[in-house]
């Protein structure tokens, strides 16, 4: 027997980039100074909250969770 509502609220949750921390509605969770500024790559999957594989070039970077892919700054500076 499988609990559907375990899944929906895994599915909710979401991690700090950053820090990989929950986020939880009601504290405090601060980012980084260079973070902030956009000087630093996320290190955490928002998804999960494992620790990334992270790539770093002058031109940009990549970052890679092993459950749910890669995320690179391109993709972003498109949006």
């Amino acid at each position: 027997m499988s609990d559907s509502a375990g899944t929906v609220s895994d599915m909710q949750e979401r991690y700090n980039p950053f820090t990989g921390k929950r986020i939880v509605d009601g504290l405090d969770d601060p980012v980084p100074a260079a973070a902030a500024l956009g000087l630093e790559p996320p290190r955490y999957c928002e998804q999960c909250g494992r620790r990334m594989i992270v790539q770093v070039s002058p031109d940009g970077w990549w970052a890679e969770c092993s459950r749910h892919g890669v995320l690179e700054s391109a993709h972003l500076e498109r949006r």
